[in-house]
C-alpha cells in the first residue's frame, strides 16, 4: 500500500506567503523612510532643471538686449566715424580752398610786380638808351666838327660810330662827358 498524499488542487504555500509578506513588509518601510525622500529628491532635481531652463531662457533674452544694444552703439559709432570723416574732408577741402586762393593771388601778386619791374627797367633802359644815343649825337658832333669833313668824310664817320653802337662798343671816350 502505498500512501499517496496528494497534494490539494488550490493549495497554500507558505513560502510564497512570507516572501509575500517579507515583501509587503519591505514595500511600507521603504515607502515610509525612502519613497517620499526620493519622491522630494526627484521633485526637487525637477524644479532645478525647470529653473535652469527658465534662467537660460532669461539669459538668452538678456545677452540678446545686450546684443541690440552693442549693435545699436556700434552703428552710432559708425554713424559719428561717418560723420566725423565728412566733416574732415570738407574743412580739408575748405583749407585746400583757401590755400590755392591764397597762392593764386600771391602769384598774381607777384606776376604785377614783376611786370612793374619790367616796365620800370624798360623805361629806365628808354631813358638810358636815350642819354647814350645823344651823347653819341654830341661826340660825333664834334668829331664832326673837328675834322670839318666832307660830305663823303662825314658819311663814313657817322656810319662808323653806328657799327660801333650796334656792336656794343658804344663806350664813349673820357672826354666826349665833359
Amino acid at each position: 500500500m502505498e500512501l499517496h498524499v496528494e497534494a490539494p488542487l488550490i493549495g497554500i504555500s507558505w513560502t510564497l506567503l512570507m516572501v509575500l509578506i517579507t515583501f509587503f513588509v519591505l514595500y511600507l518601510i521603504l515607502k515610509k523612510y525612502f519613497f517620499g525622500k526620493l519622491h522630494n529628491f526627484m521633485e526637487a532635481r525637477s524644479q532645478k532643471i525647470v529653473d535652469a531652463f527658465d534662467n537660460a531662457e532669461e539669459a538668452k533674452r538678456a545677452a540678446e538686449e545686450r546684443l541690440k544694444e552693442y549693435d545699436d552703439k556700434l552703428e552710432d559709432i559708425e554713424r559719428e566715424r561717418r560723420d566725423t570723416l565728412t566733416e574732415a574732408k570738407k574743412k580739408a577741402d575748405e583749407n585746400a580752398k583757401a590755400i590755392i586762393s591764397e597762392a593764386e593771388e600771391k602769384a598774381s601778386e607777384m606776376l604785377r610786380q614783376a611786370r612793374e619791374e619790367i616796365e620800370r627797367e624798360k623805361e629806365r633802359t628808354v631813358r638810358d638808351m636815350r642819354e647814350q644815343v645823344a651823347m653819341l649825337s654830341v661826340y660825333a658832333a664834334e668829331k664832326i666838327i673837328e675834322n670839318q669833313l666832307d660830305a663823303g668824310s662825314q658819311q663814313a664817320l657817322v656810319d662808323k660810330v653806328l657799327d660801333d653802337a650796334n656792336q656794343g662798343e658804344w663806350k664813349l671816350p673820357h672826354n666826349a662827358l665833359r
